[in-house]
């Protein structure tokens, strides 16, 4: 993709980061309830700025979206809202994929835009939670790359 790279993030991305994953929840997590909103909203500023994350960034090095891996699980992928549609998630999970051939992730089952990109991707299904990873009734599908 033209004019996007990646690369590890930075202190200085912090802010930028964490206006990503707020526009990036709000434009596709419709189903939180306000409460379980604000509140996920404060756990993810107490640890997203610092998180040591890798980074879409566009021409002027303007982060556009970001993936945060533990191993070869991918803990979160976000992208900035204008950027939809354009590659960069690709492009993300690419670099993590050449890192970790397999590779794990979860997602919520709410989110069918989510779930259908990984499926394009080459990701299945290995399992299903009824609740996300902090206790909330989210339920969550357990997705990994490559054949089943």
């Amino acid at each position: 993709m033209n004019g996007v790279a990646i690369r590890p993030s930075e202190p200085r991305d912090g802010a930028t980061v964490l206006d990503i994953w707020r526009r990036a929840v709000d434009a596709t997590h419709h189903f939180l309830t306000p409460t379980d909103r604000a509140a996920i909203d404060a756990e993810v500023a107490g640890f997203l700025p610092t998180a040591p994350l890798w980074l879409a960034v566009d021409a002027t090095d303007r982060p556009v979206g970001f993936m945060l891996l533990d191993g070869a699980h991918m803990e979160a992928l976000f992208v900035d809202p204008d950027r939809r549609g354009t590659g960069v998630g690709r492009r993300l999970v690419a670099h993590a994929l050449a890192l970790h051939p397999i590779l794990t992730t979860d997602v919520n089952e709410q989110n069918g835009q989510a779930v259908g990109f990984y499926e394009r991707l080459g990701f299945h299904p290995t399992g299903r939670s009824a609740l996300d990873g902090q206790g909330r009734s989210y339920p969550l599908i357990h997705l990994r790359s490559g054949r089943p």
